[in-house]
Formats: structure tokens, sequence, C-alpha cells
């Protein structure tokens, strides 16, 4: 019996993605040959495939088997990214398919920390991946990825070329200053050279760019939101209450400027003694997983107060890169997925294949 390979692309289109938990759909599938009784399908999914993708591989294998004839099914998986829905009155960044931006609504929860662990869990999940030090007053990605202060290299004087760290792309105004040197900015022009490092890097070919924020919500936040093209925004927060609390103003931010809130992340949700195995919650518990219900948010986890986060990012190696099979990696890259799977389910953005049409009077 001959293979349909019209019944087989029906019955893709229609097997439901484990992972999203929607169709897959005719668009995930870039190719399909059969020889005998051989199946070949090729899948582009809108999220990293390094893991994930073996549920997509099984559920593929067994609903293909199924078919009349079928008697062998290769499944090739690969991530095709798409550019996801950004505010109104913005434009995507060249070389970019989705900005993230990593906020806090105070200083001292960790999100810088949580920023670059993102970046690099997103990396190891298969995809293309930049960070923007965004936090002018600041800059601390160039200690904890290693790079040190050394500027970047421009071939023409107007554009930078992003440095290159544990294969992620970089840029950070602590490239660009004197660390030493205070940053005594107001407001407007801090904002004017945030968007000049977003828009004056060279990125190439991200599926996602993750910004680290200054904490709060003053000009630099409330310019990048409302200039910017974020695809979503991440919310880092502790237990304590005091954090919660400025927690909300800055979900209230990104609702207000219409950029989606990914979800929450609370850090240093728990202690464990090093020499004991004593758990204690120091800052609460349960404070940041309540804020998510109650704002409607998804709880993207919770991650520990473990000193060996602070030692491996402050000797420029992160703990994802550092030990990348502990427990506390697992927990930032099972974040990345949620994440991933998140802007995956977002609208796409269509606007960018369509041409300007510009209207003249004559």
């Amino acid at each position: 019996m001959s293979l349909s390979p019209d019944a087989i692309r029906d019955a893709l289109a229609a097997l439901t993605d484990p992972n999203l938990g929607t169709s897959l759909g005719k668009r995930a599938i870039a190719g399909l040959e059969t020889e005998g009784g051989t199946v070949r399908v090729r899948l582009a999914l809108d999220y990293p495939v390094a893991t994930m993708g073996e549920a997509v591989r099984e559920a593929v294998t067994q609903a293909l088997s199924r078919l009349p004839g079928v008697e062998s099914v290769q499944v090739e998986l690969l991530s095709r990214i798409e550019i996801h829905k950004i505010p109104p009155g913005t434009q995507p960044l060249p070389g970019v398919a989705n900005v993230i931006a990593v906020a806090s609504g105070k200083g001292g929860v960790g999100k810088s920390t949580t920023a670059v662990n993102l970046a690099l869990a997103l990396l190891a999940e298969g995809a293309r991946v930049g960070v923007l030090d965004a936090d002018i007053y600041g800059p601390s990605i160039p200690q904890m990825l290693g790079l040190g202060h050394q500027p970047p290299e421009s071939t023409d004087g107007k554009s930078m070329e992003p440095l290159m760290a544990h294969g992620l792309q970089v840029n950070s105004i602590g490239f660009l200053v004197d660390p030493e040197t205070p940053m005594i900015w107001r407001g407007p022009m801090a904002s004017q050279a945030l968007l000049q490092l977003l828009t004056q890097t060279n990125w190439h070919e991200l599926d996602y760019l993750v910004v680290d924020l200054p904490p709060g919500t003053g000009d630099i936040q409330l310019t990048l939101s409302q200039k910017a093209p974020l695809t979503g925004a991440l919310i880092v927060t502790t237990p304590q209450d005091i954090a919660l609390l400025d927690a909300r103003k800055a979900v209230k931010m990104f609702q207000k400027v219409n950029v989606p809130v990914l979800g929450l992340v609370e850090n240093m949700s728990i202690h464990v003694c090093s020499n004991c195995g004593h758990a204690e919650p120091i800052f609460g518990s349960g404070g940041g997983e309540k804020m998510a219900q109650e704002y409607g948010l998804p709880f993207l986890g919770a991650l520990p107060l473990d000193i060996r986060i602070r030692k491996e990012t402050d000797s420029g190696t992160p703990t994802v890169v550092a030990e990348p099979e502990g427990p506390i990696a697992a927990r930032y890259r099972d974040i990345a997925r949620r994440v991933a799977l998140a802007l995956a389910r977002a609208p796409r953005d269509l606007s960018h294949k369509f041409p300007t049409v510009v209207v003249q009077n004559r």
C-alpha cells in the first residue's frame, strides 16, 4: 500500500503539540518524504527543541505509526522562532526575533543573576540568545559573564559588535565607561543611552534578546517599554512583603504600556545551610506564587538562596554553565522552557512582512 502524503500532512496538522497543548498545524511541516513504508518528516517549531523536542518526536512517531502502510517514522526537529506581537508604534529590531525584559520593583532581589542564567538556560535549550545590560547606573553583566572592561568593536564608527561570552551575544554600558566612574546622568540622557545600546548593536540572528532592566519603574523602564519592541517582561521578586509591594508596581507598569507579563520568578525562596542542610525560608514563603495567582500571571518558578549561585556569578561563570547538570541549573532551565512556551503561545507579529504604503497627493 502506497503512503498518502496528504493523509500524513493531515495527521500531523491535527496532532496536539504536547508542549503547547495546541495543534501543530501545517505551518510546522517543513519537509515530508516517503519511501516504501518509511516516513521522513521535518518539523519547525516556534520554541527551542533541545529538550522539549523529544516529547514532540515521540508523539509524532506514535501518531504516524498508526497510519496504514507506515512501517517506520523518522522525525527531524528544528527551531523556527517567530517574531511575536510587539507594542503598537514600535518596530522589530534587526537581527532579533523577540525581546524579553527582566525587571524588578526594587534592587537586591537577584534580577541580574536571574537574567544571565535565564539567557544561558535558553541557549542550553537550543536557542540563539543575546543579553543587553540596560542597568545604566549599575551594570553588572560584564562581571557576571567574565568579560571585564573591554569596549566593543565598531567597523563603521556608527554601530557596535556584541561581545561573546559562553555562547551569548552581549552588550553593556559597562563596556563603554570606566568601572569606577558613577553614571551621574539624568533620566533623559540615560534613556537615550539605553536606546542607542539597543538599536546600534549589530545583533546577529537572535531568537531571544534578554534585557536586564534597572530596578524600579522610572524613566529608563518607561522609555524601553514605550519605544523598544518588547515581546514580554519577566518580573523577579523575593517572597518578602516589601519586595512584593514593589513587584506589583512593576507588573502594573508593563500592563499600562501594553507589554505582556510572561510571569513571575521568586528568587531567594528558601535557604539551605551548606553545612547541616537545614532549610529555612528567610524572606518568607509562598509570597511570589500568591502574587502571581492574584494577578492571574504564570508562576515561572522559585530559586533558592544558595551560596553557589553567588560564587559562580561573581567568578564570571554563572550556575547554568558552571554546574549544567546540577539542581539549580535545572530550575533555571525549567523557567527558560516556560518562558519560551509562553512566547510561542503569543500572537505572531506580521507587520514586518508587509511593505510600507505611502499615499501621495498629486
